[in-house]
This record gives structure tokens, sequence and C-alpha cells, in this order.
């Protein structure tokens, strides 16, 4: 293993997201109550032995909740990131090949788009396309593109002037066998550690529209419509509001750590 996974922060990272992995995969067997359960007897409680996390205005199960809308909250973050990063890559393998007067023209609409900052840019996408977790899925992946195209195209110029690049331009082969053999898979390390790093984004991004009401929708259990539902009760019962909080903190965290130390181990010059 690298040290960089032995460092502090990467252990953390990495318990933080196996923790993360475990509750997105077998959240939903593992609640202990229907998710969806009304118990007015027993509205906005602490945690106690028979709801461990407490339960939210409705009586509704809390711990529950939380691992029924792991899947939900987690998967947006990985599939939307998944989105954008293929968008992005294609767009910079498009510009960092083929160079000149594509790649400036590009790299000029990129610019353009990356002076917007991303949530602005998602909002304003969302607003657009309407509320929903199709369209806010659609909208990160959109505001990630620019940004990764940007990261793609660097590998990729940092990449294509290499001896085992010119080789194979010598040896006559294809401009596609060229990008798709020698190019794509030298330049993957960049995007890949880019790539875990936005993940952690992309869910606090979930996370604010699911709470602005412009991502998941009620009855859904996502942790950031969870903090929108509970946000008025704050004051009576704060668990409501901090249980998940808590963990839209623990995943994105979770990830951001992991990316980092992902990086330190690709480029060694960076932990020194």
């Amino acid at each position: 293993m690298p040290k960089s996974f032995l460092a502090p922060n990467a252990l953390v990272g990495i318990f933080l997201l196996l923790i993360t992995a475990a509750i997105a995969i077998a959240g939903p067997w593992l609640a202990p109550y229907d998710p969806q359960a009304f118990d007015a007897l027993n509205r906005l409680q602490g945690p106690s032995f028979t709801h461990l996390l407490g339960t939210d205005q409705f009586g509704r199960d809390l711990l529950s909740r939380i691992l029924n809308g792991a899947p939900t909250t987690v998967l947006f973050g990985v599939f939307a990131t998944l989105l954008g990063v293929s968008i992005g890559a294609i767009i910079g393998v498009i510009a960092g090949v083929a160079g000149g007067k594509i790649d400036n023209a590009i790299m000029r609409i990129l610019d353009g788009l990356l002076a917007v900052p991303e949530l602005l840019f998602t909002l304003l996408i969302v607003t657009v396309l309407g509320g929903g977790m199709g369209q806010a899925m659609l909208a990160v992946a959109v505001a990630f593109a620019p940004g990764m195209a940007r990261i793609s195209r660097s590998a990729v110029l940092s990449v294509r002037t290499r001896d085992y690049v010119r080789a194979a331009v010598a040896r006559g082969e294809s401009g596609i066998y060229i990008v798709v053999r020698e190019v794509l898979p030298n330049a993957l390390g960049p995007i890949i550690v880019e790539s875990t790093i936005r993940v952690s984004f992309a869910i606090m991004i979930g996370a604010t529209l699911g709470f602005l009401g412009l991502g998941a929708q009620p009855p859904s259990t996502e942790w950031g419509l969870m903090v929108a539902e509970a946000r008025q009760f704050m004051f009576r019962n704060p668990w409501c509001v901090a249980i998940p909080g808590i963990f839209i903190a623990m995943s994105a965290l979770g990830f951001n750590l992991f990316g980092d130390a992902l990086r330190d181990s690709l480029d060694p010059r960076r932990s020194h």
C-alpha cells in the first residue's frame, strides 16, 4: 500500500468511505423500521433504545430514514460525477488531441463557463429543466463538465509529447489507436483523482438542491430533503437536522480525504 494511504487523514478518509459504502449498499435492508411509518405518539424524540437516532416531526425513525436514504444520496453523487467526467473527458481529449483552432475555440468556451461558480451554474440549469433527481443529476454533470474538460486536456497535452506516443506516430499507427491505446491510459491518473474528489462536491450539491426543493422530492429520504423538512423544528429537536447533516458531511469528507490520498500516491512530490 502506498505510504500516502497510511497517513492519518487518508486512514480517516478510507474509514469514512467504507462506512458510507456499507450503508449505501446495505442500508435499506438494515433499517429497523419502515422509514415512512408515522408514529404521532413519538414525535420529535431524542435518541433512545427504541429509536437510536430519535424520530422526526411525524414520529418516523431517523436511523431507518438515514439508512434508506443513503443509496439515493451517495449514488446521486457518484453517477452525477461519472456523467460529468465522461462529458468533460470527451471534450478535453478532443481539444488536446486536435490542437490549433479547435483547441482554442473549445478552451475559450470553457473559460466562459468556468467563470460561473458550479453551484450557481447548477441552480441555473435546474431552474430551466425543473426540479427532480434526474434533472438535478444532469445539472450537476453539466456544471462539472467544463472543469473536467480542462483537466483532461491538460493530461492529454502532457502525455502526447512522450516518447511512446512519438514512437506510435513513427510506426504509422492510426490516430484512434494512438488516442485509445497510448494517450488515454496514461492520462487517466489526474482524471480519476479529480473524479474521486468531485464526488464529495456532487453529494453536497445534491443535498443543497434537495434542501431547496429542486432535487429529491417527498416522500424521498434523501438526506438534504430530510434537513429541509426538519429545519422548522431544529430548536425543539436539533437531532432532526443534525443527524442527516452529519451523514452528508461524513460521506463528503470521506471521498475528499480519499481523493487527496490518491492524488499524493500518484504524485509523491505533493506529500512533501
